[in-house]
């Protein structure tokens, strides 16, 4: 029971580094001795000290025979700082417990190993589902070198996100919508199709959370290049703004180019080529805010993590209106999209649900 206290003390330490460490994970680190925490540390940045060195540094000579508490598997390898290991084994530290071991194969397992070597007790596995959860980004980096992808997705009681009007502001709830925009925060990257610049003019900021720390990159879908340049993701100036396309116009592209956009010319706006594109721009997780056609992108491609949805108790009807995921459909239930619900709330009188790809 004091491990798993003690752990969840490391992953709330850890969550205040949100954003700030990537595309290292977020990771915190507590030592503890005859029931008192001598030093606290945690990553803030790369390059930076991991947070078993502060922890070590600030417990000083009383770490000799305490326990070391991590949420991620300490370095073994040399980087752009000394392994953790070698520090946690030269403080004397006697046990440590750790809640997940490391992916990159730099370190899987290697830094574990180090300290069973040197006499230290190991236990893994404390609290491990929420601290993979925390650190779900770096896991799904390190293994696929590509973005996570968060589809979000504001919809009625019968699926629609729009009338067959085209009209959608607005089907959720203020509360719901400023939820939705913590998300854009959490995300490096916002994307949408070009369909959505054109029928709503979005500026993908976080501007219903006051005092917003940050703005994701924008990134529009746009094979022909039909932004405008007086679109708010072009002209409000307020983020970065990439725009993927298949035009190859050396004069068209300069244009956007001299607005200040990052223009990526692919010869196809396949989900798989654009993710490996993206990524290579830092763009290490996605918030993916529609339209139609590119919700149905993303879900066949088979590339989707994670789903949060707003339901508003509306009905809209209207084999016309815009669903929420239409596209070619899956042939049959075995091939479909699979997904685990991980929670449910109530925001106003919508019901918020946060769905993970089931493994």
């Amino acid at each position: 029971m004091q491990d798993q206290i003690y752990m969840q003390l490391v992953l709330e330490i850890a969550k205040n580094t949100m954003l700030q460490t990537l595309p290292n994970p977020h990771v915190a680190a507590i030592v503890v001795k005859d029931g008192v925490i001598l030093g606290i540390g945690c990553h803030l940045r790369p390059g930076d000290h991991h947070a078993e060195i502060y922890a070590i540094q600030q417990a000083g000579a009383a770490a000799k025979g305490a326990t070391l508490y991590v949420n991620l598997e300490p370095c073994s390898h040399y980087g752009k700082t000394p392994p953790c290991a070698n520090a946690i084994i030269a403080a004397g530290i006697s046990r440590v417990v750790i809640a997940n071991l490391d992916e990159n194969p730099l370190v899987a397992g290697k830094g574990v190993a180090k300290l069973k070597e040197a006499g230290i007790l190991v236990d893994i596995g404390i609290l491990a589902e929420e601290a993979y959860r925390l650190n779900q980004v770096f896991f799904h980096n390190v293994k696929h070198v590509q973005p996570f992808v968060t589809i979000k997705v504001g919809m009625s009681l019968d699926g629609k996100i729009a009338s067959y009007k085209n009209l959608s502001q607005w089907i959720t709830s203020r509360s719901s919508r400023k939820d939705a925009h913590q998300y854009r925060i959490n995300h490096t990257g916002i994307l949408v199709g070009v369909g959505t610049v054109l029928s709503d003019d979005p500026s993908l900021t976080p501007h219903l959370i006051e005092n917003a720390p940050r703005n994701p990159i924008r990134i529009v879908l746009d094979s022909n290049l039909k932004t405008p340049l007086s679109a708010r993701v072009i002209a409000d100036k307020l983020a970065p703004t990439i725009i993927c396309t298949t035009v190859s116009d050396k004069i068209k592209l300069e244009l956007y180019q001299y607005a200040g956009v990052d223009i990526i010319v692919l010869e196809n706006l396949e989900i798989n080529t654009v993710l490996n594109e993206l990524y290579k721009r830092g763009i290490y997780s996605i918030l993916v805010e529609g339209g139609e056609k590119i919700y149905a992108s993303f879900i066949e491609s088979g590339k989707v993590n994670q789903i949060i949805s707003y339901i508003s108790p509306q009905l809209i009807g209207s084999r016309d209106a815009k669903h929420f995921f239409a596209g070619n459909g899956f042939a049959d239930l075995m091939t479909n999209m699979k997904l685990k619900l991980e929670t449910i709330s109530q925001l106003e009188n919508d019901v918020k649900l946060i769905y993970t790809k089931a493994l």
